[in-house]
């Protein structure tokens, strides 16, 4: 099979650039992410509705009433400090 190019043009003929289909991906990249998004402030917007009793929180140094989704997400903060700050010092001990 032979490929034809116009009389005097020894050129192929144009393709379309690689990066073309980047541009789709990263669209529907982002499409996923704001669809992500948006579900995520859902459930959380959702978990804050449902958790408005107040509960008892006993601490070290007294005891403070608060509602359930301030205990719930202050535990969940302390655990995420936890984790990152082991994980640097795991880093740390690697070097």
């Amino acid at each position: 099979m032979t490929t034809s190019y116009p009389a005097g043009d020894p050129t192929p003929p144009p393709t379309t650039p690689p990066s073309a289909g980047r541009r789709r991906s990263g669209s529907l990249g982002r499409t996923l992410s704001s669809v992500l998004l948006v579900v995520v402030t859902v459930v959380l917007v959702l978990f804050v509705l449902f958790n408005t009793q107040t509960v008892r929180v006993s601490l070290v140094f007294g005891v403070v009433d608060l509602p359930l989704v301030v205990a719930l997400l202050a535990a969940a903060v302390l655990g995420a400090l936890i984790v990152a700050l082991l994980s640097i010092r795991a880093r740390r001990r690697e070097r």
